[in-house]
């Protein structure tokens, strides 16, 4: 039987490329390539797409333009699949692979070799399925979705829809909102009306919400662009920060006030129509949230699996998540993020992401693990129901 052609599509224009990197070494890492041919396929921080060999270069850092740059470390690496992974100063990023990534592992060519006749041809992706471990923008909000269904190729993850909406805040809390789902109280406002009229936008947040109150940028992930305020002081530079990545802007009340500290609650979603979720789990920052810093660069965060829940909350996080991911319409993988009053105990969704972090040490895998599913295990389950989505969509007629 021949075996499966995955292609790992990983790197990205976004401000998540680093981590997207450190997720695509560890997916290289795991997978079984006794039963799929690996084609990994990557893109650069400027938007070009690499064939085999290059991918490869990208995850070993052998890119010549980044040779000169100096490194920092991001921490989120799994040390055992991502040894001295490092962001470069020019853009790029480089992820020391598991092994080197040569035929002979099981790493099957991007591009076949051919007479310059048929370059053209040989460009082209000969896969199966696509997983495309790009997190953020161009490629957690559908728009590589959508380049994949026109090319008909099968993918792993949500759709364009869910995709896109999972990645817009504001888009996400109203289809939360019409599911009955509990939510901390926000408003949105655009980076035009703050630039034409900052005081009416401090009065409008003032009026709606009690701070502290957390700015975000509607179309973004891993906590960039997100800022903590305290008072009006701290109000104004917060939406100018996020106001540099989207014309959107999400503001939030803070859970438990000036004297408390929200709890972070995550929980794992896998499936399509029948989804199931797995074990919550609890972040503790070594930060006073969870930003980027927190999670990649600075020590000290805690994961805590399982989450100390009570069997009743635990149920409910479950329910939750699952109600999240059917209410932006998400399929394969999602991993929903809640806030829990330490006080009072009462949940609160905050957001769903279509492409969690994927290394072997993020959030989403180990909550699996601990749930009874292993790291290879969920990348095969999660190519199989890919594959799954793209068949039953062929089922669907779009003329008479």
């Amino acid at each position: 039987m021949a075996k499966l052609r995955v292609g790992i599509l990983f790197g990205g224009r976004s401000g998540e490329h680093e981590v997207s990197l450190l997720s695509a070494a560890s997916v290289l890492n795991a997978i079984d390539k006794t039963k799929y041919d690996v084609v990994p396929i990557g893109i650069t921080k400027d938007g070009r797409w690499l064939t085999a060999e290059h991918a490869e270069r990208l995850l070993k850092g052998d890119a010549g333009e980044t040779a000169r740059a100096t490194q920092t470390h991001l921490r989120a690496g799994d040390p055992e699949a991502t040894p001295g992974a490092a962001v470069l100063a020019t853009g790029e990023a480089v992820v020391v692979p598991p092994e080197p990534a040569h035929r002979g592992a099981g790493m099957a060519p991007f591009q076949t070799e051919a007479a310059s006749l048929r370059r053209a041809a040989d460009r082209a992706i000969n896969v199966d399925v696509i997983f495309p471990v790009l997190h953020g923008t161009f490629g957690e909000d559908g728009t590589i979705q959508g380049l994949l269904e026109l090319a008909d190729i099968a993918y792993v993850g949500a759709g364009v829809l869910g995709s896109s909406a999972g990645m817009d805040k504001d888009v996400m809390k109203a289809l939360f909102r019409t599911a009955g789902l509990p939510m901390v109280k926000h408003v949105t406002v655009l980076r035009s009306a703050w630039e034409s009229a900052p005081k009416k936008v401090e009065k409008l947040v003032e009026s709606k919400l009690k701070y502290p109150v957390f700015v975000k940028p509607a179309n973004l992930g891993s906590s960039v662009g997100i800022s903590k305020a305290h008072d009006r002081k701290e109000l104004g530079p917060a939406i100018e920060e996020a106001a540099k990545f989207d014309r959107k802007i999400v503001i939030e009340e803070g859970v438990g006030g000036k004297k408390h500290k929200a709890r972070e609650i995550e929980c794992a979603v896998l499936g399509n129509d029948a989804a199931k979720a797995s074990i919550a789990g609890e972040i503790v920052p070594c930060k006073e949230f969870y930003d980027y810093d927190a999670k990649y660069l600075a020590e000290g965060s805690e994961l805590v699996i399982p989450a100390k829940l009570s069997k009743t909350e635990m149920k409910r996080v479950q329910a939750l998540a699952i109600a999240a991911f059917q209410a932006v319409d998400c399929s394969g993988l999602a991993r929903v993020d809640f806030l829990m009053d330490p006080k009072s105990r009462k949940l609160y969704v905050n957001e769903i992401n279509t492409m969690p972090g994927f290394t072997a040490i993020s959030m989403y895998p180990k909550l699996w693990a601990a749930t009874g599913i292993s790291y290879p295990e969920l990348i095969d389950r999660l190519i199989q129901l890919g594959i799954e989505r793209h068949e039953d969509k062929k089922r669907n007629r779009y003329s008479r």
